[in-house]
C-alpha cells in the first residue's frame, strides 16, 4: 500500500513539473510500454556527491569547498548571493545604511526557525558574529577589524557599527552564517574564551545549530556527512529536492565511476582527470556540467624561502610555465589566467600584463638573480595535492621546464590535510604549492584580500607569504571605498602591482567540472552559476527524479 501511495504521489509531482523539468539532448529516450513494470522508488530520495576531504561544518572554522557547501545547506545568512554578483534579502527582509556608511541596520524576517524548533532572532546574529571574530578562523579575516560592534535593537532588528566604511560589506555577509546561540551555549566545554569556554567548537564539530534547508543526520568526520531535509524551512525548497544530501569524502576515480554507473552517486567531485570525465560522460544518462567559478589554479610561491625570495627567480618561473600545454592538454576548454583575478569576477583588470611561455625571457630574469650560478644549491620543493591526479601532470611539466633553464624542482605528492598543516607556518610552507582558490563573495576584493593581504597569511589560500605593505595598504584602501567604480579602479591597480611582484604563477581561470546524472537530476545552478564557493550546491534547488533513476536501474 505504501509503495502504491508513493508512486501515485510521484506521478502527480511529475505531471505538475512536466513543463519545467529539462530534458538534455543526450538523455536516453524511454518509450512508454504497458508491459513494462512500474519503476521501484520506495524510500527517501538521495543526492550523493563526492568531495575532497576533510569537511568542517562549524561556520567559524570551515572555509574550503566541501565545508562551504555543507554550511550553505545547514545555515542561513542575512543576504543571498546571485549569479551576477549582486544579492537578494534572505534572513534580513530589508536594511538601511546611515549617511556616513558606518551603521547598517537589518530588519529580520519573523518566524524563522532553527532545527531545534526555537526562533532565530537578532541575539543569534550578534552571537554568530562575535563568535566568528573571537575564534578568528575560517572566514573571520573578512570581518576582523571592520566591525566595531553588533547591537541588538529588538528581537528582529540588529545594527552593525563600523569604525570606517567597508565598501563590499553587504556582499561579504554571504559568509556570516547564523548559529543558534542558546543551543551553542548549552553545549559549551572548557576552553580559552572566558565565559564562553570553547565557544561550542567541540559541539559544532559534529553537530549543527542552524536554520538551513538541511540538518545533520549523521557525520563520520573521516568519510561522510549525511544531511536530511528540514521540513520547517522558512524559504523555498523545490518539491523535488532530495530528502537526503550525502557528502562523500573520496575523489578516487574507480570509486566515483562505479558509483555513477550504479546510480549511487549523483554528482562527482571536480577533481577527476580529463580521462575520467571522458569516461563518465560516455555513461548512459550522465553529462558533464561546466562553468567558470570565478577562481583560478594558483602555483603559489613562498616568497620568503630562497631562491624564491628573489623576484627574478619568481618571474623566471612565470615565464617558463607552459600555459598553452596546460589549457590545451590538461584542462581543455579553459583559458590562461590574466593576473590574479578571474576574468568572470567583477573588478577584474583586463589590461594587466600577462606572462607567456618564453624560456629566453626566463633565462634573462635568472641572469639578474643574486643566486645566479648557484642554483644547484637551491632545489625548489613543489607540493601537489595527492587527491587530484591532474596536479601531478602540472608538477611534472613545471619540473621539466624549470630544468631547461637550470632550476631543480623536486615534486612531492602531499595529502590535502598535510598541505593545510604545512601552509600554517612560513618555515614549513614548500617553495611551490598548486591550489585552487575561489571567491568568497562576488567581486575581485574577495580574491585579492584572501590571497595577498598579510592578515590571511598562514591559510591554505595564501602560501606566498608576500607580506607587502604597499599591497596591504591598497587592499585596505579599496575595502574602505564605498563607491563601486572607485573601488574597482583600486582593485585594478592592485592587480598590476601583484603581477609585477610575481608571487604566484597564475595558471588558468578555473572551469568547474562535475559529472552528474542528467537523466534524473535537474541542476539549475549549473546553468546559472553563483560566483561564491559552495552556493551552487544548495540542495534545496536541485531536483531529483527517483522514477527516472529507477528506469535507468531497470527496476
Amino acid at each position: 500500500m505504501l509503495r502504491r501511495q508513493l508512486l501515485a504521489l510521484l506521478i502527480v509531482l511529475l505531471l505538475i513539473s512536466a513543463f519545467s523539468f529539462g530534458c538534455g539532448p543526450s538523455e536516453p529516450v524511454v518509450e512508454p510500454d504497458e508491459e513494462t513494470p512500474e519503476p521501484s522508488v520506495e524510500g527517501p530520495v538521495y543526492l550523493r556527491k563526492t568531495f575532497s576531504w576533510p569537511t568542517y561544518i562549524d561556520p567559524a572554522i570551515g572555509s574550503d569547498f566541501s565545508s562551504s557547501t555543507a554550511m550553505t545547506n545547514l545555515y542561513d545568512t542575512l543576504i543571498y548571493p546571485k549569479s551576477d554578483g549582486s544579492f537578494d534579502p534572505h534572513l534580513a527582509r530589508d536594511w538601511e545604511v546611515s549617511e556616513d556608511n558606518l551603521t547598517y541596520r537589518f530588519f529580520l524576517n519573523e518566524g524563522v526557525m532553527f532545527h531545534d524548533g526555537s526562533e532565530l532572532t537578532a541575539e543569534d546574529v550578534k552571537f554568530s558574529f562575535d563568535r566568528l571574530v573571537a575564534i578568528g578562523e575560517g572566514f573571520a579575516y573578512i570581518f576582523g577589524g571592520r566591525v566595531e560592534s553588533v547591537e541588538v535593537i529588538d528581537d528582529y532588528t540588529v545594527d552593525f557599527h563600523l569604525p570606517v566604511p567597508f565598501g563590499p560589506f553587504l556582499t561579504t555577509l554571504t559568509r556570516l552564517y547564523i548559529v543558534n546561540k542558546d543551543l551553542v551555549m548549552d553545549n559549551l566545554q572548557e576552553g580559552p574564551y572566558g565565559d564562553f569556554g570553547d565557544y561550542g567548537k567541540e559541539f559544532l564539530n559534529t553537530n549543527d545549530a542552524g536554520s538551513g534547508a538541511y540538518k545533520v543526520k549523521e557525520f563520520d568526520v573521516a568519510t561522510t556527512l549525511v544531511l536530511e531535509k528540514f521540513d520547517d524551512y522558512f524559504a523555498f525548497i523545490d518539491p523535488m529536492a532530495p530528502d537526503i544530501f550525502e557528502l562523500i569524502g573520496t575523489t578516487e576515480a574507480a570509486t566515483v565511476r562505479t558509483g555513477m554507473m550504479r546510480r549511487e552517486i549523483e554528482i562527482s567531485d571536480q577533481w577527476q582527470t580529463l580521462e575520467a570525465f571522458n569516461s563518465l560522460e560516455a555513461t548512459d544518462g550522465v553529462e558533464i556540467a561546466r562553468w567558470p567559478d570565478g577562481g583560478q589554479l594558483y602555483l603559489m610561491m613562498n616568497t620568503q624561502n630562497p631562491p624564491l625570495d628573489d623576484i627574478h627567480v619568481r618571474r623566471a618561473l612565470s615565464w617558463a610555465f607552459n600555459y598553452d600545454a596546460l589549457v590545451q592538454n590538461i584542462y581543455p576548454g579553459t583559458e590562461q589566467a590574466k593576473g590574479p583575478v578571474s576574468s568572470v569576477l567583477p573588478g577584474w583588470n583586463p589590461n594587466v600584463m600577462q606572462y607567456s611561455y618564453d624560456l629566453e625571457k626566463a633565462e634573462q630574469e635568472l641572469a639578474l638573480s643574486k643566486y645566479a650560478g648557484q642554483f644547484d644549491q637551491y632545489p625548489i620543493e613543489y607540493a601537489w595535492t595527492a587527491e587530484v591526479a591532474d596536479l601531478e601532470k602540472i608538477a611534472l611539466m613545471t619540473q621539466a621546464e624549470a630544468q631547461k633553464i637550470g632550476l631543480t624542482v623536486e615534486i612531492v605528492k602531499t595529502p590535502w590535510m598535510t598541505m593545510i598543516d604545512r601552509a600554517g607556518s612560513e618555515d614549513t610552507t614548500p617553495h611551490i604549492m598548486s591550489i585552487w582558490v575561489s571567491p568568497h563573495y562576488g567581486e575581485a576584493g574577495s580574491i585579492l584580500e584572501a590571497k595577498y593581504h598579510s592578515s590571511n597569511t598562514g591559510s591554505w589560500e595564501q602560501t606566498e607569504w608576500l607580506n607587502n605593505a604597499e599591497v596591504d595598504a591598497l587592499i585596505e584602501q579599496a575595502m574602505a571605498t564605498v563607491d563601486r567604480e572607485e573601488r574597482f579602479a583600486i582593485y585594478m591597480q592592485i592587480q598590476d602591482l601583484i603581477v609585477d611582484l610575481a608571487p604566484t604563477i597564475f595558471a588558468y581561470d578555473n572551469m568547474e567540472r562535475h559529472a552528474y546524472q542528467s537523466y534524473y537530476i535537474e541542476w539549475p545552478q549549473a546553468n546559472d552559476p553563483i560566483p561564491v564557493m559552495g552556493y551552487n550546491l544548495a540542495a534545496r534547488f536541485i531536483r531529483v527524479d527517483p522514477v527516472k533513476r529507477a528506469e535507468l536501474l531497470g527496476n
